[in-house]
Order: C-alpha cells, then sequence, then structure tokens
C-alpha cells in the first residue's frame, strides 16, 4: 500500500489562513492529506473547512466544542491518525508560520529518522523572522534551558514543525501526556528519545503570522518551565 502522510493542524479563529493553508500544504506533495483539529472557533473556521471538505476527500476535521489547548489538539489528531491508514503524522500551525515549502523536505528526511524536527535554531543559527527581540531571546534560551536540564540531544525542542513515524506514535502512551504549548512539544520529542528512536533536525525558517493572532501566554512560559524538570525527575525514577 503506498505511504500516507497527514498533516494535523489545530485551529481556533483561522479564517483569514484555513483555505490558503489547506492548497498550499496539498499542492506539495501527492501523498498527503491534512486534519483540522478546531476548536469551537466563533469565526467560522470549521464551517471554511467543511465546504472544502466536500470538494477535496484528503481533507479531515475534528470539531471540539471549546477552546481545551494545543496539546490536547494533537493528541486528538494524533489518535485520529493512528485509527486510519497513516505512515507519517505531521504537526503544523495555521497561520504560515510553518512554511509548506519544508514539506517534501520533512518526508525526505523522514525516510531516514523517526521523528524529524523542524529547527529555528539548528546549530546556534536563527532562522526566525518578524519577532520582537524579547521574544525571540526568551524562544532561544528556552531551548538551551530545556537541552541542558533535560539531556535532550536537539537545538530546538519548543518547535512545533515535525514530523512522526507512525511507530513512535504507537510506542508512546498518548494517555500519558499532559503538557500544551511549548511543554507539550519538548515532552513528545523527549518520550520519543529516551525509548530510542531516531530525531533528526533539519532547518526551517519560521515566519511570525501575518493573519489572526497569537496563541502565546505566559502560562504557557510557565508549564514548559517546570515541565523539563518534571521530565528529568521521571526518567531519573525510571533508570532506578
Amino acid at each position: 500500500m503506498p505511504e500516507r502522510a497527514l498533516v494535523v493542524v489545530p485551529t481556533y479563529n483561522e479564517r483569514e489562513n484555513i483555505a490558503r493553508i489547506i492548497d498550499a500544504v496539498l499542492a506539495r506533495d501527492p501523498r498527503l492529506e491534512m486534519l483540522i483539529v478546531d476548536d469551537g472557533s466563533p469565526d467560522g473556521t470549521a464551517d471554511i473547512v467543511k465546504g472544502i471538505m466536500a470538494q477535496n476527500p484528503k481533507v479531515h476535521i475534528l470539531e471540539r466544542a471549546k477552546k481545551m489547548g494545543l496539546g490536547t489538539a494533537y493528541l486528538a489528531g494524533f489518535a485520529w491518525a493512528l485509527q486510519q491508514d497513516f505512515s507519517y503524522v505531521f504537526e503544523m500551525d495555521a497561520d504560515f508560520s510553518h512554511d509548506p515549502a519544508h514539506l517534501p523536505e520533512f518526508l525526505a528526511a523522514i525516510q531516514d529518522a523517526d521523528l524529524v524536527l523542524g529547527s529555528r535554531y539548528l546549530k546556534g543559527r536563527v532562522s526566525v523572522v518578524n519577532w520582537p527581540i524579547s521574544r525571540l531571546l526568551l524562544s532561544y534560551f528556552a531551548n538551551v534551558y530545556a537541552r541542558a536540564v533535560t539531556g535532550l540531544p536537539v537545538w530546538d525542542s519548543t518547535g512545533g514543525f515535525k514530523c512522526f513515524r507512525r511507530s513512535v506514535l504507537e510506542a508512546i502512551d498518548l494517555n500519558g501526556v499532559h503538557s500544551n504549548g511549548y511543554a507539550f512539544q519538548i515532552e513528545m520529542s523527549f518520550k520519543a528519545w529516551k525509548k530510542g528512536f531516531r530525531i533528526h533536525e533539519i532547518p526551517i525558517v519560521f515566519v511570525d503570522r501575518t493573519e489572526g493572532t497569537s496563541k502565546m501566554s505566559k502560562a504557557i512560559v510557565r508549564e514548559a518551565i517546570w515541565m523539563v524538570w518534571l521530565l528529568r525527575i521521571r526518567s531519573i525514577f525510571h533508570r532506578l
């Protein structure tokens, strides 16, 4: 059976972007399909997706009643993907901060890896556009901090542009993942690394959104700060 890849895209009020991002993603490779996980967007995002679905069988949707967080949206998408016949599962933002042009590079890299991360800071080189210096420094040093605390040997553990082999998601206890935001990204990569899966980073250019509003919050940052220590402590006790 031919390989199929699912791009999971969480949405909340993305009506300005959603049709364009669907077109841009599906144009990159015939193996790609999309699953939109919409958290009850009051702006009608889900209605736009359902209109596209009527014309395109490669577009799917999971509708949730309310805003429940990025991590739970991805976990719902992963569970849906595992019920289907997908070989690879992507995480990707809806707002074009993740350029669909990188998707073929991920598909090439996953042939020799189990998890491919799109890195904004590969080997210390910063490739972020349109962020204020304060947010850039926060993100960069958050990754330095996460690497130092957990030992996770990647340059960008908080990024949300990534591709999993099906086997990685099958091996991770998804019901045991409870974090959101930056912490969710760290936790998923950490669990994959601890299970011995091959992680490969490829360089991407991250461009801050031009339509819609950012979902960043102080709570997301606080969660990431304590979650890395929790991952390390759990790892120590697991070895003991």
